[in-house]
């Protein structure tokens, strides 16, 4: 994450991100690893008439934190379907914390790493960050 933030400084708010990071890193695990998918992202999943209908990317299926799988809420989804979906998911507030902190992750990997290489990429880090920021706010 250092790493991310220094290649950052130009292109995002890195001191009110790394305040964010500091509470988001320290959040305890308690659950038990659960195969995963860990790439929930816009490319990877198909929509069909506004439903989920298929998932892509699945070689590196794996066991790992299922909070993993949270990164969807915050990568594909604004705040009343995120909300909607929030209700619906049988999660503790805790794993709902750790999935917002592993698509901040990814987040800001993505935003400065396909800044010229992958626009698209680099704009779902942007919206991802915005979408946690506004709300922490």
């Amino acid at each position: 994450m250092r790493t991310c933030f220094d290649r950052s400084e130009h292109l995002l708010d890195v001191p009110a991100l790394r305040r964010l990071w500091g509470r988001l890193r320290e959040l305890p695990r308690e659950t038990p690893d659960a195969m995963v998918h860990g790439d929930l992202i816009p490319g990877n999943v198909l929509v069909r008439a506004g439903r989920l209908a298929g998932v892509l990317d699945v070689g590196g299926l794996r066991p790992a934190d299922p909070a993993l799988e949270l990164v969807a809420a915050w990568h594909l989804l604004d705040d009343r379907p995120r909300s909607v979906l929030r209700e619906r998911l049988i999660c503790t507030e805790l794993d709902w914390q750790r999935g917002k902190a592993w698509a901040f992750e990814q987040s800001m990997g993505a935003v400065w790493y396909y800044v010229d290489s992958f626009p698209a990429m680099s704009r779902m880090g942007r919206r991802t960050l915005a979408r946690i920021l506004a709300d922490e706010a």
